[in-house]
């Protein structure tokens, strides 16, 4: 399929065509870059909430309720849930839709499912594309679902407006170990699974920590759920609502907006860059060769880092 084709297609609303665009961008396809390019002005408008925290906190959950919470209301989303990565095809290892069977089969939400890549602070490089590609499609709405791994898993924070952190009961002594990390990066606490032993004892917790932010900080709200009688949802969308229009107001949405293109430009020049050196100049075969020939591979690593910088310096000064 051509890059007109899929756009043509794109823009009359088909959404096998945002499905494959989505692949494009995951896959790396080479006509992915003018797609996103020729949509790009279409990206700006959808608001952006992430839902991440410790497995088991029930993400999916808390994510269906949210977005059949959204969509009976008459919002237009779509839902990315990213999953660990298959160690052997790449792909997504569980599949999160499965467990988003309401939103996407009473409410017609759209779901995809992707891998993180290796990625270790949560999201693949193509996410924030896939977010772009379903801004552009129209979605009001875009909901971003993570792994959950604890406190790496900070790249929600920047690629969404409002990042919502979901914890339970049995969470209470992971909060310190998460509280330099993750924690830090919320705007929203959500003590979900509020029908067992616990809860309210952790929110109290969070809300001791929370005490800790310096005094100019915006002091997220704690609130409990149970997602899966969707008690407390409609408040938790209430307040993901607030949060985005006090940051509208005080200019901290453009800000955090600003910062999540520079991160992201970063983000693929940095892959670039590696994938070109390791495999177009050959850095790969030369490890293996070095191996093969008995080098030590604590001292290989370190050896190619600084022939790469030499080449480069080289380069530099005959330029």
């Amino acid at each position: 399929m051509t890059v007109t084709t899929l756009l043509e297609r794109f823009n009359a609303g088909h959404q096998g065509a945002l499905a494959r665009a989505i692949s494009w961008v995951e896959n790396g396809v080479p006509e992915a870059g003018e797609l996103l390019d020729s949509l790009h002005a279409r990206t700006g408008a959808a608001q952006r909430t992430g839902i991440t925290g410790p497995p088991g906190a029930g993400k999916s959950t808390l994510v269906d309720a949210l977005a059949s919470h959204w969509a009976s209301a008459g919002r237009k989303l779509g839902l990315l849930a990213v999953d660990p990565s298959s160690p052997f095809s790449g792909g997504a290892l569980l599949g999160d839709r499965v467990r988003m069977d309401r939103a996407a089969g009473e409410h017609g939400v759209f779901v995809r499912s992707m891998a993180t890549r290796g990625s270790l602070g949560g999201l693949s490089l193509a996410a924030g594309a896939a977010a772009d590609l379903m801004a552009a499609f129209g979605f009001e709405e875009i909901l971003l679902e993570t792994v959950g791994v604890g406190q790496a898993e900070i790249d929600i924070a920047a690629a969404t407006d409002v990042c919502t952190v979901v914890l339970t009961p049995q969470s209470g002594d992971g909060v310190q170990a998460m509280k330099a990390g993750l924690m830090e990066a919320a705007d929203l606490f959500v003590v979900n699974k509020a029908d067992q032993p616990g809860a309210d004892l952790l929110a109290t917790e969070i809300e001791q920590m929370l005490d800790f932010r310096p005094p100019d900080a915006v002091r997220p709200p704690v609130l409990k759920s149970t997602a899966i009688t969707s008690e407390g949802i409609v408040e938790i969308a209430a307040a993901i609502d607030e949060l985005r229009t006090h940051a509208l107001s005080d200019g901290r949405a453009e800000t955090r907006r600003r910062a999540r293109d520079l991160a992201r430009t970063r983000r693929v020049f940095t892959e670039t860059l590696r994938a070109t050196l390791w495999a177009e100049h050959g850095l790969e075969q030369l490890a293996q060769a070095q191996l093969e020939a008995g080098a030590r591979p604590d001292r290989l690593a370190h050896k190619l880092a600084s022939d790469i910088m030499n080449r480069f310096q080289e380069n530099g000064e005959q330029q």
